[in-house]
């Protein structure tokens, strides 16, 4: 067989074997995100689902006994099912897309309303990364600022965004009163599980408060040039 046919044959085997691959790919994808939407949904509307249950039934029994607990257990419900009903459109609101530069407004808002002070360093406005890796960071970047917010006991809170031609890193620190073993929570694990999705990865260390530190590698920007993503 002449070397340019070999070659050419070769040549198209693999890029026949890359086109399976991107399938594959896309597919395994589809599937991760079906799997995470269907855990938001479980965390949002499967307690409270339960919960409209459980007293539905007792406000049966409570109607011609006690009528005004029955009355009471109907508000609940009401306040429920609005309550469930809000974090539904939260969710599809999130799934819809967040920018980045969009986020970092929004963290602010956060942190003057929690009386924090905020520093931020680097630029929120991402020229080469793709809009799936864009929104994967801005929710984890939110969901970190809200462990801040929530149990950090913190005075200030600093964001870092740098891009390098290598990896795209996101620093969060504040000067609260750190961490232990136990108390990182489903939150955290949920960030991981994201950046899981784009290959990232979360590190978190403790130096005069909490250092959390977000990484996409830029490999999954040059799949999605590629078309991988």
């Amino acid at each position: 067989m002449p070397f340019n046919t070999y070659n050419r044959n070769k040549r198209e085997k693999l890029e026949g074997q890359l086109e399976d691959a991107n399938k594959r790919i896309s597919q395994l994808m589809v599937i991760e995100e079906r799997q995470r939407i269907a855990r938001d949904l479980h965390d949002t509307l499967g307690q409270k689902l339960s919960l409209i249950g459980l007293k539905s039934d007792l406000a049966r029994k409570l109607i011609e006994k006690n009528p005004d607990s029955a009355k009471a257990e109907l508000s609940d419900i009401n306040q429920t099912a609005r309550t469930a009903l809000k974090e539904v459109r939260e969710m599809v609101s999130d799934m819809r897309g967040a920018k980045l530069e969009e986020e970092m407004i929004h963290i602010q808002q956060i942190l003057k309303a929690a009386e924090m002070e905020f520093q931020f360093d680097g630029n929120a406005q991402l020229k080469s990364t793709p809009l799936l890796v864009e929104n994967v960071v801005s929710m984890c970047l939110k969901e970190t600022v809200t462990n801040v917010v929530k149990h950090s006991q913190a005075k200030l809170c600093k964001v870092s965004i740098k891009e390098s031609p290598d990896e795209l890193r996101i620093i969060v620190q504040d000067d609260g009163v750190g961490f232990s073993g136990t108390s990182l929570g489903n939150g955290l694990r949920g960030i991981r599980e994201r950046l899981e999705f784009v290959n990232g990865s979360l590190e978190i260390s403790q130096a005069n408060g909490t250092i959390v530190v977000i990484k996409v590698p830029n490999a999954i920007k040059q799949k999605a040039k590629e078309g991988l993503i």
